[in-house]
């Protein structure tokens, strides 16, 4: 059983921490705004969930999934995530993060990544809406299970997302170093496109295949 500590609320942490529990995995979950919005998805979730604080969900982890605005990166907490394998699912949102990562010449990642400059990040998550997230999930080796994009520069932190992933019902396609994970930031042909058809709520399933080639078609 992995331990997944989660800094930030919203539907994608609904899902992945669904499809966790699901799996068998424990998730502590954690809100900047306060753990009374986590409450009832905890309730939900069963006895492998729980809610504290920040920093505890963070220790906790084994994993630790970090989904907040960008512009809140500063109030992750750094040292407890020192040598730990982090779940960036975060996008540096223009209107709503005035796009402080581009402006610096660098992707959300590498900022978060600097931040954190002991740990290990890893993008993932960001691509994909949590409706299609939760849907599309399915067994090792099944004919239509989809992939998912990660980018991180640490080998063996990718290693680990990617049996991760395959834990909750998903394949990974690498998509390189941090430095080019904007190729799967918004605005870009694998960013939602490939898992959302427009003629099925429940999503389209994405192959490894279709993820590599909206990957490589991504131009800035």
């Amino acid at each position: 059983m992995t331990t997944v500590g989660f800094v930030g609320g919203g539907r994608i942490t609904a899902a992945v921490a669904g499809l966790s529990v699901a799996a068998g995995h424990r998730v502590v979950l954690s809100d900047p705004l306060g753990p009374q919005r986590l409450q009832d998805l905890s309730a939900e979730l069963g006895p492998l969930a729980s809610v504290t604080t920040g920093g505890q969900a963070v220790e906790a982890g084994d994993l630790v999934m970090v989904r907040v605005p960008l512009g809140d990166y500063p109030s992750v907490p750094v040292r407890p995530l020192d040598g730990k394998v982090v779940l960036d699912a975060c996008n540096d949102d223009p209107q709503r993060d005035s796009g402080i990562a581009e402006a610096g010449g660098v992707t959300s990642s590498e900022l978060l990544q600097r931040e954190l400059s002991q740990s290990h990040v890893v993008k993932v998550f960001n691509n994909i809406l949590a409706r299609h997230l939760r849907s599309l999930a399915r067994p090792h080796g099944a004919a239509d299970r989809s992939a998912l994009p990660i980018a991180g520069d640490d080998d063996q932190a990718k290693a680990t997302v990617t049996a991760f992933l395959d834990s909750i019902g998903y394949d990974a396609v690498d998509a390189g170093p941090l430095a080019e994970s904007w190729r799967q930031e918004p605005d870009t042909p694998v960013y939602r496109r490939p898992y959302d058809s427009g003629s099925d709520e429940s999503g389209t399933p994405a192959a490894a295949g279709t993820i590599r080639t909206a990957l490589a078609a991504a131009r800035r």
